[in-house]
């Protein structure tokens, strides 16, 4: 089973992108990441051979970010020669050093870091950039001047969309409204921000789910594959566009494909 009939439209966007994505924080870093289990950074071969897989099965959306250590600057080379076969989502206010985060949500800052990530990259346009916000999602998009810097790289080709990855569904609704695409946690422990989904699905905008496989386990009923389940609630919601899924290991990605393929077929 294969994503690639399954593909759709990111709202408004232009970019048509496949129901689930590729998250790379485990290509760039092993600090600060809250998984239940550690995990060892792929190599370049393991890396190149988990692409190639991910494209095989009909992915052809990447998740990135300064905030995921080396990621994009291991992203470029690694996509050499394939660039016209991945949309490519980035992000700009938070950074990763010596083990912490910061936040920067200066327009200035926001223009250095988007320049960074193109040369990382090794393009000249990233399909959509989101901000990475610290919580503080209406602070950031009404006062800070980032929302509007944003919509400038927007009107200089140099990203094609722009959203927010927040943590608020006040925070969503005013990202849709002045922007293209949200990215939020929807999963069957966490449904705070579907008032975000529900205004996508009948505004025609892009909605990115995170964290959708997070901790779901406890909520189901012996025998329930809470992948499976996971996966129905998601794609039973007109507003969900694709779901961003961060494994490295091949069994779990093709697993997660077969599962997802399976569901919306269904659906």
């Amino acid at each position: 089973m294969s994503l690639h009939a399954l593909r759709r439209p990111l709202g408004s966007t232009g970019l048509v992108v496949s129901p689930l994505g590729l998250g790379t924080v485990k290509l760039g870093r092993d600090q600060g990441v809250k998984y239940p289990n550690g995990f060892a950074i792929p190599d370049d071969k393991a890396a190149l051979a988990l692409l190639a897989q991910a494209r095989e099965l009909g992915i052809n959306l990447i998740d990135t970010a300064p905030a995921y250590g080396v990621s994009e600057q291991r992203l470029g080379p690694l996509l050499r020669g394939q660039r016209q076969d991945w949309v490519i989502v980035s992000k700009v206010g938070e950074e990763f050093e010596q083990g912490q985060s910061h936040f920067d949500f200066s327009p200035a800052h926001a223009r250095h870091s988007l320049e960074r990530s193109l040369k990382r990259l090794e393009t000249d346009c990233i399909d959509l950039l989101l901000v990475h916000s610290d919580g503080n999602d209406m602070q950031i998009l009404q006062h800070s001047g980032l929302y509007e810097e944003l919509a400038r790289f927007k009107a200089e080709g140099k990203i094609r969309a722009f959203g927010l990855s927040g943590k608020t569904a006040e925070g969503g609704l005013f990202a849709l409204d002045h922007g293209d695409c949200a990215m939020v946690t929807y999963n069957l422990a966490e449904q705070g921000e579907k008032p975000v989904l529900d205004h996508a699905a009948a505004h025609g905008k892009g909605i990115l789910i995170k964290k959708a496989l997070a901790s779901g386990h406890a909520c189901l009923a012996e025998g329930r594959d809470p992948v499976e389940a996971s996966f129905e609630l998601l794609f039973s919601h007109p507003g969900v566009t694709s779901a961003i899924v961060g494994t490295i290991n091949p069994q779990h990605l093709a697993a997660n494909v077969e599962t997802a393929a399976r569901v919306i077929a269904r659906q």
